[in-house]
């Protein structure tokens, strides 16, 4: 979805219509961007659409650990190891 310019909205205006708006980004659909000093600062955002946003990192975070244990899996089969002083030095590298 597109930001409109109507969608995007001085903090110090939002203040009186903040019910308005909720009920816009609600009922319309349309996130809202508030801006202060006129950069951009928050957003309003439907709850069940912020819950589908989390919903969609955790998974995003799943893939990406799946893929990693499947690199490791791969470097397993392959022979390719490190000892423990390895490891650990690599690790305090860090």
């Amino acid at each position: 979805m597109s930001l409109r310019t109507s969608d995007i909205v001085p903090i110090s205006e939002a203040r009186a219509r903040l019910t308005e708006l909720a009920d816009e980004v609600v009922g319309a659909g349309a996130e809202k961007v508030l801006t202060k000093n006129g950069m951009s600062f928050i957003a309003l955002v439907d709850a069940r659409k912020l819950d589908y946003y989390h919903a969609l990192e955790d998974e995003h975070a799943g893939l990406v650990l799946l893929d990693e244990a499947q690199i490791g899996l791969q470097q397993l089969l392959a022979g390719r190891r490190v000892t423990h002083d390895e490891l650990m030095s690599a690790l305090s590298d860090q």
